[in-house]
């Protein structure tokens, strides 16, 4: 096996199973282990080893209550998080483009260890795939108050980690035989968002030069909210809501608390917008790390140099109904509640029945639901970069299949084992529906072209979205590929909004 040398030292992997001309590595350190005298603080650089270091196994992943199939869990005492995997089929003094992916998981669980993000398949097509582990929940984005005599201990440290695994990229990732000026940062869901936070954020800029965001997330917090789940989270711990009341709790601890505060929201149907939806962490914006919100960030231009590929699924919020995580809306006055809670109009309501005539209640709601925290939200982003003179790209995910007297509907995920390129693994089928067809596989190939084609040059395949939110939006179903949809019947639920307007949501 062919031995890579990093700054820190020396790493060798092994060929992947799928395509010996790939290699693989795994778990490789790109910062020092955020725990002890480093909790709660910006990530330092990984210590320096001696020899060859063997990196075949993923790194441990971040610390989280859940556990997605095919990925390992979290271990209390497990501190070396902050890895990094490398799929290469390049050696060193080529000059490949790079494609670095964030996880989502609403920012409290997943991993770069999760079977769809296998990067051999996006290799093959003349990649170097890079996947990384960074702080989630409270250790990534929970606000830690300030204490006198002390250095504050930064917000969102996820997005610092993920600054500083790109840093990492910059510095090493030649040895690879990729381009360190030719990066492309991508990410789903709450990934996606943290995609969009990196374009808006000095800290990040000259790190890459593309942006993929599949499913961003209508959900920044604002300092004020942030400084609310701390103190909820803290009674939760039964520790004081200040930096040595949180360090001096476990982070096991704090994922318990995180977890009892989320599952208040859920059982209380009064308590607001949270009630739907109990993510409680996200991106904390209007602070030092995050000066702006993504969207308003994009609008100033300040991304403008950067390309940016959006999509975003059709039928998003069913997978958050079908996995039991949403709140259920099955009458007219609980649809009404919602939309007074997130300060939607009853005219926007009485659109999408016209748009759904005879939908039963639920189905109206989870299709509001997905359009204001993903679909719209994810439009949004892609018009507002090229109203503010960036190069922007738009597509939808509607694949849909039916099997066993059920239909699998073209929702959140569904879009990103296409992407990769592994709709044939088994963990994967939950997502896609079972084993795939042909014309599954062919939609895969597409997939991966339009990602692979993004990341080396700028071209997706389909012309750029216009400064006047015109242009085609590529439509990825399993039928022949279409060009435009600006008429079409996705693009009908977008009408809604423009009347209504978008509201921006705070976990």
């Amino acid at each position: 096996m062919t031995v890579f040398m990093t700054r820190s030292g020396a790493v060798s992997g092994r060929t992947s199973p799928r395509d010996p001309g790939v290699a693989v590595l795994r778990g490789i350190p790109y910062a020092a282990p955020p725990f002890g005298a480093d909790r709660f603080r910006a990530p330092r650089p990984a210590a320096a080893w001696d020899g060859v270091r063997t990196c075949t196994d993923f790194g441990p992943v971040a610390p989280q209550s859940a556990q997605l199939p095919g990925a390992p869990a979290w271990s209390p005492g497990e501190e070396d998080i902050l890895s990094l995997n490398i799929w290469t089929p390049a050696h060193e003094g080529d000059e490949l483009p790079v494609l670095v992916w964030i996880h989502g998981g609403a920012y409290v669980f997943g991993s770069s260890a999760q079977p769809d993000f296998d990067g051999t398949a996006l290799a093959g097509h003349g990649l170097v795939v890079v996947t990384l582990n960074y702080r989630l929940g409270f250790e990534g984005f929970g606000h830690v108050p300030p204490a006198r005599g002390m250095d504050p201990c930064p917000d969102n440290r996820g997005l610092l980690d993920q600054i500083a695994a790109l840093e990492w990229v910059r510095d090493n990732i030649a040895a690879f035989g990729g381009a360190a000026g030719n990066v492309t940062v991508a990410g789903q869901s709450s990934g996606a968002t943290s995609v969009a936070c990196l374009m808006a954020t000095d800290r990040a800029r000259g790190l890459f030069r593309r942006a993929i965001a599949h499913s961003a997330v209508n959900a920044c917090a604002s300092p004020g909210s942030a400084a609310l789940t701390t103190a909820e989270v803290a009674v939760a711990a039964g520790v004081p809501a200040t930096r040595d009341g949180l360090l001096s709790a476990s982070p096991a601890a704090l994922v318990e608390a995180s977890d009892a505060v989320a599952e208040g929201y859920r059982r209380d149907s009064g308590s607001g917008p949270r009630h739907y939806d109990p993510a409680i962490y996200g991106p904390v914006a209007g602070v030092d790390t995050l000066p702006l919100d993504p969207l308003t960030a994009c609008a100033t231009g300040s991304a403008r140099a950067v390309d940016l590929l959006v999509c975003h699924a059709v039928e998003e919020y069913w997978l958050l109904d079908a996995v039991g995580s949403s709140a259920k809306v099955t009458t007219e006055g609980q649809l009404a509640l919602f939309a007074a809670d997130h300060g939607l109009s009853p005219a926007l309501l009485d659109a999408y029945r016209a748009l759904l005539p005879g939908a039963p209640v639920l189905d109206l709601y989870l299709a509001v639901y997905g359009d204001l925290l993903f679909g719209e939200y994810s439009s949004r982003l892609a018009e507002a970069h090229a109203r503010a003179g960036g190069r922007a790209f738009l597509s939808r995910f509607a694949r849909q299949r039916g099997g066993g007297g059920e239909r699998v509907r073209a929702w959140h995920c569904a879009d990103i084992p296409f992407a990769f390129g592994n709709v044939g693994e088994e963990p994967c089928h939950f997502l896609v529906g079972g084993p795939p067809g042909e014309a599954d596989r062919a939609l895969a190939q597409r997939m991966v072209r339009a990602w692979a084609g993004f990341a080396a040059s700028g071209d997706p395949g389909w012309p750029p979205v216009t400064p006047d939110a015109g242009g085609p939006v590529r439509i990825w179903d399993t039928g022949e590929p279409s060009g435009s949809d600006s008429r079409g019947r996705w693009d009908a639920f977008r009408a809604p909004w423009r009347a209504a307007g978008l509201p921006l949501l705070a976990p």
